[in-house]
């Protein structure tokens, strides 16, 4: 077997890497992305590229000859770029990869990335939508997920391969570039004054090995993967000792104006969250994918708030 990892820069690209090293029935693995992996590889094999470079990426996808594809070129708003950058940066290395990859005669499964947010959080949605649910984006990154589910299932399509949609909850923890994370480690937190509704997360650890086993079990069908019970944005708060500040209507215009003067911009989707909640049923993946021990939600707060913060030492401390 022959992976191509996609966004391997990132932290869930390199632990998916490192979890894929280990398994020595798959014989190369080769990740691109735009930024370098900051962990160490044992045998995997890096290549930077510009995913707007649509000429380079497809030459390295193509000579490749991958047998199995996991993406992760998927880049959240806020959190490794900026909306619009991230909007562009999914959409080039979704076309451009998984396009190069139909193009292989061994290619055998694909396993993408994606997220609860496609579900949406309109009037009368679902509060925890199954995978019978229909995908009805609400958000920026929930439309940007769908394109990139519908761009990958005309890949497999083409290819005539297997394809997984792992739709994750929100992504939180230490080291993770999360908007959601940064929010919440601020000494304030907005949360909405007139409800204050529950949401999951999924620890960084348990996506990656959610990818990995995706691979493995070759599944063709979307999984919705989330960590075990939900929390509110007040209950994280007070758990982290932050200061509660409820939000209402154009309110909400001044708390993203201070947010991202404080370091956290707030993208729509985690807004969202913040005023309707996400959540979804994971018992799917569960049971496909052996997933019954994924950390909790309240955990994965916990651990948030455990990761220690920068401490800046005097000049005259530094030697």
């Amino acid at each position: 077997m022959r992976v191509l990892v996609t966004g391997m820069g990132g932290e869930i690209g390199i632990r998916v890497t490192n979890l894929l090293e280990r398994d020595h029935n798959i014989n190369d693995v080769l990740g691109v992305d735009i930024d370098p992996p900051r962990r160490r590889m044992h045998r995997a094999e890096f290549r930077r590229v510009d995913p707007r470079d649509r000429r380079k990426l497809v030459r390295i996808v193509r000579d490749f000859e991958p047998t199995a594809v996991v993406h992760l070129g998927v880049y959240e708003p806020n959190a490794r770029a900026g909306p619009d950058l991230a909007r562009s940066l999914t959409h080039e290395f979704t076309l451009a990869a998984l396009g190069a990859a139909a193009d292989s005669r061994s290619l055998d499964r694909i396993v993408v990335r994606s997220g609860i947010e496609v579900y949406g959080r309109a009037r009368g949605a679902a509060t925890r939508p199954d995978e019978s649910v229909a995908p009805a984006p609400t958000s920026g990154f929930g439309r940007s997920l769908l394109e990139v589910e519908l761009a990958a299932r005309e890949a497999a399509d083409s290819a005539d391969a297997s394809l997984t949609l792992v739709r994750c909850a929100p992504i939180v923890g230490p080291h993770m570039s999360s908007p959601l994370g940064r929010l919440l480690r601020l000494p304030v937190v907005p949360t909405g004054a007139l409800s204050d509704p529950p949401f999951s997360l999924l620890h960084q650890d348990d996506a990656a090995e959610a990818f990995v086993r995706a691979l493995d079990r070759k599944c063709d069908e979307p999984l919705n993967v989330v960590g075990r019970g939900v929390v509110t944005a007040a209950q994280a708060a007070r758990l982290g000792g932050r200061i509660v500040f409820p939000v209402v209507g154009p309110q909400w215009l001044a708390a993203r104006a201070i947010a991202e003067l404080l370091g956290a911009p707030l993208p729509d989707h985690v807004q969202e969250l913040l005023v309707r909640g996400r959540s979804a049923d994971g018992s799917l993946a569960a049971t496909v994918l052996g997933l019954d021990d994924c950390t909790s939600t309240f955990e994965i707060v916990q651990d948030l708030y455990e990761w220690a913060s920068v401490t800046y030492l005097k000049a005259s401390e530094a030697a």
